[in-house]
């Protein structure tokens, strides 16, 4: 194993400038900023899940060589984490029980650990989670400026979705939120800034399903609704002693639901149902002619949730069936319900999926992603690159080492879409420090790396800002 490092607290926040082994792109310009658990203590205790994990920024600046920092975001939650409270997160309980907590999460003090993504919207570099409430941070220093949740008149919810689209026509930021009550609600909009919101679609929804992701292309969104639901009662009426995740049931007979909404007239185009699966991320979806294109990571059931309690990863217990590439076909104008073709791209195992930023919401060949034997018993130990034409899987390892999500980085003027670096940060549990890996688009071959000066908690999602070179 010697996954323990990962998934055990860090305390220091550091600057430094890493030494290089290798040789970077000379066209190599601009921050990755990562964003994931960097401590699980509360007091003289821990959360229960990794998901549940007190967020940290991790930025690293290419340029002259690599620069390094991370940062603790000093939220709401990280703070009352620091006085040994804990009012309850993801699937950890907190000292109110489930309702308490959930209230506080979701129709009060609106939950604040961030610890999912950063992104830009407009000109504000914010932190998300699974809450509309965001952290605004200086993309320079990574110090915490505030938090933002909207106050405006488009419909809003209580639960969002961790992962916006950035559409590249209009350069307006996608996203979901879900509005709980006795008829709850998807709602889609759009965003020039976080402040101006325009109202897209409205979906009422009897028991709304747990999604952390979606789909969109050039004109529409697709919902995944998988097959694992609330009742919003349940979930508004007090009392209780379970955690926020535990109040959603597994009822494959439902089928997963794709839901497509045309992006310009807000109506729901087709709602086919195919076989029940799970999953967290999709790794892109277009439109070719008159048919969406969606490919999603899937695995067959929830039972990944339960596999990522820290006791269970730090025990080694860790053995579920991995992420495989799944493509959906759907004709969202054909009459009746549309028949939906489904081909497996890739049996896995796979996680966190990611293409060029370059294609997505367009049409995509390659996608990376971490990748593990079939099930998965251990920890990533790989970064998988499949060709979603062929099926043809380059990978690339280092004994003794975990690795994050790839983020790929294009090369500026590329002449085609695997055309330029692979970053990942590694776990090495022999050296008990983390390293930043620069891979080739093209082959995964190493390119360069720069150990840091600690060994980093795993982490989930990155973003590349090619704007920030200072």
């Amino acid at each position: 194993m010697g996954t323990e490092l990962g998934f055990g607290s860090i305390e220091g926040e550091v600057t430094a400038s890493l030494d290089v082994e290798g040789e970077l792109p000379a066209w190599l310009s601009g921050s990755l900023i990562r964003n994931g658990p960097g401590s699980f203590q509360v007091g003289d205790g821990e959360v229960a899940h990794w998901f549940d994990g007190l967020a940290m920024l991790r930025k690293f600046t290419f340029g002259d060589g690599v620069s390094y920092q991370n940062r603790f975001l000093r939220t709401d939650t990280y703070r009352a984490a620091e006085r040994g409270e804990f009012d309850g997160g993801f699937a950890t309980g907190g000292d109110a029980g489930l309702l308490g907590q959930l209230r506080a999460m979701v129709l009060e003090d609106t939950y604040d650990n961030t610890n999912v993504i950063a992104e830009r919207v407009g000109e504000r570099y914010l932190a998300m989670t699974e809450t509309p409430r965001w952290t605004e941070f200086d993309p320079e220093t990574l110090d915490t400026l505030g938090s933002f949740e909207y106050a405006g008149e488009a419909p809003s919810g209580q639960l969002a979705c961790a992962h916006v689209h950035h559409d590249p026509w209009t350069g307006r930021v996608i996203n979901i939120e879900t509005e709980f009550g006795r008829t709850s609600r998807y709602h889609v909009y759009e965003m020039g800034s976080p402040a101006e919101r325009e109202h897209v679609a409205t979906v009422p929804v009897e028991e709304p399903a747990y999604m952390h992701s979606f789909a969109a292309t050039r004109r529409y969104v697709v919902l995944t609704e998988f097959p694992f639901v609330i009742d919003p009662l349940d979930f508004l009426r007090p009392g209780g002693d379970s955690t926020f995740i535990d109040n959603f049931r597994w009822e494959p007979e439902r089928g997963t639901r794709l839901v497509v909404i045309d992006r310009r007239s807000g109506g729901v185009v087709a709602e086919p149902r195919v076989e029940p699966f799970f999953g967290f991320h999709g790794v892109n979806a277009y439109e070719d002619g008159d048919e969406i294109v969606l490919d999603v990571e899937t695995v067959p059931d929830t039972e990944s949730i339960g596999a990522l309690y820290l006791d269970r990863l730090r025990d080694g217990a860790f053995d579920v069936f991995g992420g495989r590439f799944d493509r959906f076909c759907v004709e969202p104008r054909a009459r009746g319900t549309p028949d939906v073709e489904h081909t497996r791209v890739y049996d896995g195992g796979t996680g966190l999926p990611t293409v060029s930023p370059a294609v997505r919401m367009r049409e995509h060949r390659y996608a990376y992603a971490q990748g593990a034997d079939q099930p998965v018993t251990d920890w990533p130990d790989a970064v998988v690159k499949v060709d979603c034409e062929t099926g043809d899987v380059r990978e690339f390892e280092r004994d003794g080492c975990y690795l994050s999500e790839p983020v790929f980085v294009p090369r500026p003027d590329g002449d085609h879409e695997d055309d330029g670096v692979v970053l990942s940060v590694g776990l090495d549990t022999t050296a008990e420090r983390s390293v930043l890996y620069v891979l080739d688009g093209e082959t995964l071959a190493e390119r360069a790396r720069a150990p840091l000066p600690h060994a980093l908690p795993f982490d989930f999602h990155g973003r590349f800002f090619p704007e920030l070179t200072g």
